[in-house]
């Protein structure tokens, strides 16, 4: 069985292949990315272009429910807003608030 003290030098040991291979690796992908850019004529500025983005406009609902009482309102999507539920739990009717 192996010692703390063993296994402790192996993980050292690992860290450091670790970090050495890690290394080598990043630097092998940087030579071939700097060969590609060579070979097409690409620059840094290049790398960066990105499509224009496609703005969404923000559509309204039209409105479909008012309370007459504040001017709080509803468009029907989504769950229904406290002063809804509440005037429908006090014996009101959804079409009431219908606009």
């Amino acid at each position: 069985m192996s010692s703390l003290k063993d296994l402790l030098a192996q993980r050292a040991a690992l860290d450091q292949q670790i970090a050495e291979t890690k290394e080598r690796e990043r630097a092998d992908a940087i030579a071939k990315v700097r060969s590609l850019m060579a070979d097409f004529g690409l620059t840094a500025a290049d790398l960066s272009t990105r499509a224009p983005k496609v703005a969404k406009s923000a559509s309204k609902v039209a409105v479909k429910y008012r309370n007459q009482a504040t001017g709080e309102t509803w468009s029907g999507r989504g769950l229904q807003p406290k002063w809804l539920k509440a005037a429908i739990a006090g014996g009101a009717s959804l079409n009431d608030f219908h606009v």
